[in-house]
This record gives C-alpha cells, structure tokens and sequence, in this order.
C-alpha cells in the first residue's frame, strides 16, 4: 500500500521537475527555501532578544529599554518582509507548476479521445474533469507546503534544540537515594511532549483522510449531476424527467450531507485535542524551568527565552499533529 502511494506520488510529482522549466523551477525553490531558512535565522535572534529584554526589565535598566524595543522593531520588520516574499515566491512556483500539469493532463485527456474511451470502459476513474481543475492545484500547493514547512521545521528544531539544551542546564533527580543529573532536560521533555502528541494525533485524525477524500467526490457526483442536466435539458423536459433527475440529486445530496456529518464528528474530536495540546504547551514549560528560576541559576530573561525556545522545539516537532 505504501509502496504503491509512494510510486503515485513520485510519478505526478517528477514530471515538471525534468521538464524543460526544471531549472527556472529549481532556482525558484531555492529561493523559497533560503528565505525559510532566514526567517529561522531571525527567530533565533528574537529569541536572544528576549533574554537581553527582560534581564534589562529585572534589572531596571531603563537606560536599555527603548534601544531593545527598537532592536526588536528592526527584527520583525526583516521578519515580515521576508516571511511575505517567502510566501509569494512559494504562490509564484505554485502557479508555474500547477500551469504545466494542468497542460499535461489536459492534452493526456483529449487526445486519442481518451476522455470518451475512459467513460466506457474505467469506472473507477470518476469526475476526471475535477481531477484536472481542483486535484492538481491541491496536489501543488500541499506538496510545496508540506515540503518547504519539513525543511523549516527541521532547521527550526535544529537552531532551537541546542538554545533550548544550553538554557537548560542540568535537572537532578533522586530515585532510591541515587542522584540521577539530566543535562538538557527541557530538550528531552519537548521530545516526548511532542512526540507522544504527534501519535496521539495520529490516532485521533487519521480518519479524517478517507473522509476528506469522499467528500470531495460526493461534492464532484453532485454537482456533476446537475451539469449533466443542463447539457441534456431538452431531452429531459421532452420526457418529463424532473422527478427522476429530482430523486438522483437527492440521493446524491443525501451522499453530501452523510459524510460530512462524519466529518463533523471527527473533526470535533481532532478540535478538542489539538486545542488541549496547544494549551497546555503554554503552563507545562513553565512548570518545568520554574526550579532553576526560583533557585537563582537563571533570570527572568532565561526563563523568558527558555520558553520561547521551548515553543519552537515543541512547533517544530509537532509538525505533523499541525498538518
């Protein structure tokens, strides 16, 4: 089953990429890439910036505040102006590849009059004409997402695991009368935090993706049925067909209406968890870095930074639970 999803996916995927536009295409998504990897860059640095910030707000230094705040209006500035640019240049790439498939696909479906041969003979291929207008640009745009957000992601864990492993120090555990001494635990709890919510997510919304694939066939048969009508309106108002045509779009509605009821539910379930989790990633780093604070090893502003780089580990090892 994998094997054969993987092999789907590379065949729709390679094909613009050896095109005759692959090098355009690849010097665009490096450029995606290295703005991604910017925005990571300046993270790093806002979350210095709040170590020197609220050591300078403990310490009363008033003499630090305004220059900080302006230190920090200059990061988020460069922060937003590359983080809209990565955004349209991702758009850019979108739009160019889902061009080039959306071509392929077309000239695949005309000709030899395929689109004829295929309602004979394949049942299994429904609303080819939806596959080609909305699959492909979904396929695009969540591909480039997906993709570009891992690579994100995983710099981010990276930069952030050692901040996160250096403000961390060294928690001592006694269990049996044996001191046990965890370096970089704030790390190591992230790991888990993340990682048991990532399956648990898993568990949760995994359903969710037959569902979303039903729906947007049953929203497909719909509206293909009413279509259908109106290209043969003649020969149904000849007949007097509007009972019939009535009782197959209310089946159809009714195919809707059904699965997005399950979708509803599911959906449900994935909110409250998802929004658990996210509250509690706000109190648990708290918890966590409070002993070194209330002990003296770090200030106001570790403890700040601390939680702040927690959030990045914790952002960034979620990275499924979030897709």
């Amino acid at each position: 089953m994998k094997q054969n999803l993987f092999r789907g996916f590379w065949h729709l995927f390679k094909g613009y990429w050896k095109s005759e536009e692959k090098w355009k295409a690849c010097g665009l998504l490096a450029v995606v890439i290295a703005l991604n990897f910017a925005m990571v860059y300046l993270l790093v640095q806002i979350n210095d910036w709040y170590n020197e910030f609220y050591n300078s707000l403990q310490n009363y230094q008033s003499d630090l505040f305004w220059p900080l705040v302006g230190k920090f209006s200059a990061l988020a500035f460069t922060y937003i102006l590359i983080a809209v640019y990565a955004i349209y240049l991702r758009q850019m790439l979108q739009l160019k590849w889902r061009t080039w498939m959306t071509n392929q696909y077309l000239n695949s479906w005309l000709n030899g009059q395929v689109y004829y041969r295929l309602q004979l003979t394949d049942g299994a291929t429904d609303n080819p004409d939806q596959r080609i207008s909305e699959d492909i640009n979904q396929f695009v745009a969540l591909t480039l997402q997906l993709l570009i957000g891992f690579l994100k992601q995983i710099t981010t864990l990276v930069a952030f695991g050692f901040v996160l492993w250096e403000l961390s120090g060294e928690y001592a555990v006694n269990l049996g009368g044996t001191e046990i001494i965890i370096y970089g635990y704030m790390f190591w709890f992230s790991f888990a935090y993340s990682g048991i919510g990532t399956y648990l997510a898993h568990k949760v919304g995994r359903k969710l993706i037959s569902l979303n694939f039903d729906q947007q066939k049953y929203e497909a048969d719909f509206r293909f049925s009413m279509m259908r009508m109106r290209e043969n309106a003649e020969s149904i108002a000849f007949y007097r067909g509007e009972s019939a045509e009535m009782e197959g779009f209310v089946d159809k509605f009714g195919c809707v209406i059904k699965n997005y009821w399950q979708l509803m539910k599911k959906t449900k379930h994935l909110n409250f968890y998802v929004n658990g989790y996210a509250q509690l990633a706000i109190i648990v780093p708290l918890i966590m870095a409070a002993p070194r604070y209330f002990s003296g090893a770090m200030q106001l502003g570790g403890l700040m930074q601390t939680i702040s780089a927690f959030g990045r580990v914790q952002d960034a090892l979620s990275y499924f639970v979030d897709s």
